[in-house]
This record gives structure tokens, sequence and C-alpha cells, in this order.
């Protein structure tokens, strides 16, 4: 599969991180525990088989409408298979409209039943991932607020890419020349 990614500009990650650092102190799921050198905040946007030319086509025009700001609006908890500690971005009609193209690109050109419904427009919870364990409830009765930092304001997403999780590799999706 290959995702489609975008990555937080460099203050706004930091934030992030610093999060990921607190979260792993206190003995909690983090996302600092992943070392791999791909491993960066990112908010997931959608996710294929394959990245074709008609989709890297649509990609390359979401690209050209970066950067975009965005506001993050608190903790979120998640249980789906896995439990998901995260920060929520506001989606917003820029957001959501951004989302909506990617979607639309990826579902063009890929079989049918290969994408996931929890990406689709109005299931998508826009979110960046500060700790996930396979263990349910890993993040229930934490005082979370008081050991997190405030998520980064203002912040900006700078830039799309893809994950390809068959080979571990990074791509940077660049706008239309």
């Amino acid at each position: 599969m290959r995702t489609v990614e975008l990555l937080l500009d460099e203050a706004a990650e930091s934030a992030v991180r610093e999060a990921w650092r607190r979260l792993a102190d206190a003995g909690l799921p983090s996302q600092a525990r992943h070392r791999s050198p791909t491993n960066s905040p990112h908010l997931t946007l959608a996710a294929c088989p394959e990245l074709t030319a008609p989709i890297r086509w649509e990609l390359a025009e979401v690209a050209a409408a970066l950067p975009l700001p965005v506001r993050f609006t608190g903790v979120v908890r998640f249980e789906r298979p896995t439990s998901v500690l995260a920060w929520a971005l506001d989606c917003d009609a820029a957001l959501a409209g951004l989302h909506r193209r990617v979607w639309e690109a990826v579902a063009s050109d890929s079989p049918p039943g290969t994408l996931s419904p929890f990406h689709a427009p109005g299931r998508w919870s826009p979110h960046i991932t500060l700790g996930r364990t396979r263990r349910a409830g890993a993040f229930a009765d934490r005082h979370l607020p008081g050991l997190l930092p405030a998520p980064p304001m203002p912040a900006r997403l700078v830039t799309l890419r893809s994950y390809d999780t068959g080979t571990g590799t990074v791509e940077v999706l660049e706008p239309c020349p």
C-alpha cells in the first residue's frame, strides 16, 4: 500500500516530537519508540495500492495548494483495533476540500474495495498520532492534559508525501511544474 500524507512545519513537528518524548518518558505508548528514519509526525489523508500516473497527476495539483494552515483542537482517543492517542485537527473547509481532492484522486484509479473506509470523506478524522498500541484502553484513565504540552499554534501542513508500506520508503510528492 501507498499512503498519502501531509507533514507539519518545523515548529509544529518539534511540538509533536516533544509530546512523543513526554509520553515515552511516562512509560506510555509513544511514536517516539518507532526508530525508523521515515517516522515523522504526519496527517494521513488516504492509502491506496499504487500511485498510478493519473493519481500522481492529481496529487501534484494538491501539493501545489500547500502550505495549508491548520488548527489543533485537542486530544482525541480512538479504539479501533489499536488504541490511539492523537491531537485532533479542525476539519475546516480548506482541509476538508484538500482531503476530498486526495480521496477522489486515489479512488479514481484504485480497484474497488481497496481503500480504507476510515479515510472516506465524512468518516475521516484528521489527527496527528502521538501514541498507539495494540493494548485496548492503554490511554484510558491517564491524566494526559498535565503530561502533554499544548498543541502547536499556529501550525501549517507543508509537504505532501507517500509512504510505501512494502518497501518502507518515503517519496515527497512535488507540485506540478
